[in-house]
């Protein structure tokens, strides 16, 4: 059976909406002596979107979007599903709060119509945007996107008290602001989610799975529709207009060559038949694709992580090596050198740590590497199981801890050699911190724990309400850590919560405290909080135009974080106000750190940067082989930080 013609599609449209337009409502009508129309946005079937001035505002020009819902089926059922789904729309809009989300407003009734009040999203819409195109929408642009769609679905099916599925993600329901931020518009079907539940068979033929025309709605339901989404903005073909469920037939990479392997394989994964071969949410998909870097070139894969590594009691041999101490070429006095770089197997996407006469980093080939600070010659190296994210440290006793995302804490001699090994439920991506001979830190299994440094037992732990990959801070009382359901948490040194602060996104972020019991923390909301450390109460929001990974460095009075919005911000410390704004052209989730009157971060457009604190100017900038996540360490006047290329670069500071 073949699919609709483009004509075809044309005509079912135009029959549908034909009642609907004859129907409308005119310019300069006015709904409830409030809300004054001024044009059509959209039509549907049983609906209209209308732009509108609120008069409220006499002063200003204030625009909303006043949706309509006519309500006018002879059959009851009928009239009865229309009238829910609009109490449904409004209600559920009422309980969300995200930027991707537009706000509600006000609904209401007028005889036979209902009329929903959101927030008018400037913009175009993606349908729109691919019927003006010639050409896919580069898939450098489709990640992002994906990013963001990511996020705000991981928002939606993480709802409290149940989770809430879209079920009609499509180009169409998908704006782009002016700002290059994706809205999520139309709710008319989202659908609380309860195991078992099945209900009427709803969506957009050619996005919605196969389950949902069974009326199975679930979280992987929305990742089908994303993956049929990037599907059809990757290759420009529209799914309506193929026969259903044959996108194993017409792989991304082989319509569009320019995409990479491995985001074509993540898309096409989203659209597997057998609703357990997909990501089951998109939180897991957003792991996924945020592997997907712009520095790996098309059709090409990233280096695998080396699995099941068998630990070892001994060093291991030395992998090959670049121990170069030169000056890189410069053109102009912006651009740093390095003074050594190190090569390992893979990404190093964790924040190096140096003790004495040695450089400790972790990368995602798996192993824990012990360089010489001065040179970068290779001493030896701990294999674990899996990748390495987290950075390392060391004790009093001359012990170092390192976790990896095989969910194990370990400890080592200064010689490589284990000492002890602690197992979590869960992969490990927060930092080992160390106070009072304890070893504490946060698992993906929902847990902070407390391990005791000398024995590895643990001596308590304390349940997150979620992942937790933010790493722990600590006051004179209390220990402060993130998870990624949104909370900051403070416990007591027992594991007893004193309190609890809710974002609006995830909090991944790792919280600084400063001497004035200010505890500060970034969130994926794009929002840094500075909060009470002794009650828990917000004193300022700072908010940032993208979601923020960065951790923040709180030095003289002044807070310094990153954003991916790609601006590195100096925050003051007290009232929350910015006081200057670097701009790069890339994300930062690097977290800054400082040296003698200059801030230190890395950037995803492969540069590393140093910038005077006082104006926010450049000092200079080194650029790398690959994006950077690691987060920077500078001893003695030596910047070291890791990059995608595989490398530690060691710079002069």
């Amino acid at each position: 059976m073949g699919g609709l013609t483009t004509r075809q599609l044309a005509g079912r449209r135009k029959r549908k909406s034909r009642k609907a337009r004859r129907d409308q409502l005119q310019p300069g009508v006015t709904l409830q002596d409030r809300y004054r129309i001024v044009g059509v946005l959209g039509t549907g079937g049983f609906s209209s979107v209308y732009q509108a001035r609120d008069l409220r505002f006499s002063n200003v020009t204030r625009l909303c979007a006043v949706k309509e819902m006519m309500n006018m089926s002879a059959d009851p059922e009928v009239r009865d599903l229309t009238s829910q789904t609009f109490i449904s729309e409004a209600n559920a809009l009422a309980t969300l709060d995200h930027p991707a989300i537009p706000e509600v407003y006000d609904y209401f009734n007028e005889g036979e119509r209902s009329y929903l009040v959101i927030e008018f999203i400037r913009g175009k819409d993606l349908e729109a945007m691919l019927s003006e195109s010639d050409a896919p929408i580069p898939w450098t642009k489709a990640l992002d996107w994906s990013l963001q769609l990511c996020d705000v679905l991981s928002y939606l099916h993480d709802h409290k008290p149940q989770p809430l599925i879209f079920r009609d993600l499509k180009p169409s329901n998908i704006m782009l602001d002016p700002h290059g931020r994706i809205r999520l518009i139309d709710f008319g079907i989202a659908k609380v989610f309860q195991h078992g539940e099945k209900g009427t068979m709803i969506g957009t033929e050619g996005y919605s799975p196969p389950e949902q025309y069974r009326g199975e709605a679930s979280p992987a339901g929305d990742v089908y529709a994303l993956g049929a989404t990037l599907h059809h903005i990757l290759t420009l073909q529209d799914p309506r207009m193929e026969t259903p469920f044959t996108f194993a037939d017409r792989p991304i990479h082989t319509i569009n060559p320019d995409v990479p392997a491995n985001f074509s394989n993540i898309v096409m994964r989203c659209l597997s038949y057998d609703v357990t071969e997909r990501y089951s949410d998109a939180m897991s998909l957003q792991a996924a694709l945020l592997q997907v870097s712009p520095s790996v070139a098309p059709g090409q894969q990233p280096m695998a992580n080396i699995a099941n590594v068998a630990a070892m009691s001994t060093p291991a041999a030395p992998p090959q090596q670049e121990q170069t101490i030169d000056a890189a070429t410069t053109n102009d006095n912006t651009t740093g050198r390095h003074l050594w770089k190190f090569k390992c197997e893979d990404e190093i996407r964790s924040t190096p740590y140096v003790h004495k006469d040695f450089v400790f980093v972790g990368a995602y080939d798996n192993n824990l590497y012990a360089l010489k600070r001065d040179t970068g010659e290779f001493a030896w190296k701990y294999p674990t199981t899996d990748g390495i994210a987290s950075q390392p440290i060391v004790d009093e006793n001359n012990v170092l801890y390192i976790t990896s995302s095989d969910g194990v804490l370990y400890s080592l001699r200064m010689s490589g050699r284990v000492n002890w090994e602690f197992k979590s439920g869960g992969p490990i991506y927060s930092s080992p911190r160390i106070l009072l001979n304890h070893i504490f830190f946060g698992s993906d299994d929902g847990f902070l724990y407390a391990i005791n440094a000398s024995s590895g037992r643990s001596i308590w732990k304390a349940e997150g309400s979620g992942p937790i990959r933010s790493s722990p801070a600590f006051s004179a009382d209390n220990v402060f850590f993130g998870t990624e359901t949104g909370y900051l948490f403070c416990l007591d040194f027992t594991g007893k919560l004193k309190w609890q602060f809710q974002a609006k996104r995830a909090i991944t972020s790792s919280p600084a405290v400063s001497e004035e019991d200010i505890v500060v923390v970034g969130s994926m909301d794009g929002i840094v909080y500075g909060v009470d450390s002794n009650s828990g109460w917000p004193l300022w929001r700072m908010r940032s135009r993208r979601p923020i990974v960065s951790s923040p460095l709180i030095h003289d009075e002044t807070v310094y974080i990153g954003s991916s919005d790609g601006s590195l911000y100096a925050i003051n410390l007290f009232s929350g106000k910015k006081q200057w704004e670097f701009e790069t052209n890339a994300q930062i989730t690097s977290s800054p750190a400082y040296w003698n009157d200059a801030i230190y971060f890395g950037a995803t457009d492969n540069n590393v940067y140093s910038i005077d604190t006082k104006k926010g100017r450049l000092r200079w900038k080194y650029e790398t082989g690959g994006f950077i996540v690691s987060s920077p360490v500078v001893h003695d006047g030596v910047v070291y930080i890791g990059s995608s290329d595989h490398h530690l670069y060691a710079l002069p500071a």
